[in-house]
């Protein structure tokens, strides 16, 4: 996969990761009002999980870590999204701190996981999908 269509494909998957995020943590500040913290991160292991599944299969079609298994090059995907995670947290507080409103915050959370996903692609190309799946 390459040029537009790559493009495409990786803000389309990095949509679906958003939503599976916001949805997750707008169900469980529903539930739980008081509960941002515990809501943000839930948010951001769900969207982990989600988004990971679509790049393996997708836009790094099977590709793994160059030496290590499947654990190992979901946990190099997981370490590179420390620095992106933190890029997303503090757009989405930022907002929510500022203007104390679901819409800004999720607004800001949007914007920080944008920023944070095209960061992240560069970093899982480099770092995590060294190696493609033999042919």
């Amino acid at each position: 996969m390459t040029g537009l269509t790559l493009v495409l494909a990786y803000g389309g998957f990095a949509a679906i990761a958003i939503l599976a995020n916001l949805a997750t943590q707008r169900a469980l500040l529903t539930m739980l009002p008081d509960a941002y913290l515990f809501a943000l991160a839930s948010g951001t292991i769900i969207g982990l999980v989600v988004k990971y599944a679509l790049d393996r299969t997708w836009i790094f079609t099977g590709a793994r870590h160059a030496r290590a298994g499947e654990a190992g090059t979901f946990g190099l995907y997981a370490a590179t999204g420390i620095v992106t995670t933190l890029i997303f947290w503090g757009a989405e507080t930022l907002a929510w701190l500022t203007w104390q409103t679901h819409m800004a915050r999720e607004a800001g959370a949007v914007t920080g996981l944008i920023i944070g996903y095209v960061v992240k692609y560069r970093l899982d190309r480099r770092y995590v999908f060294t190696q493609q799946k033999p042919a």
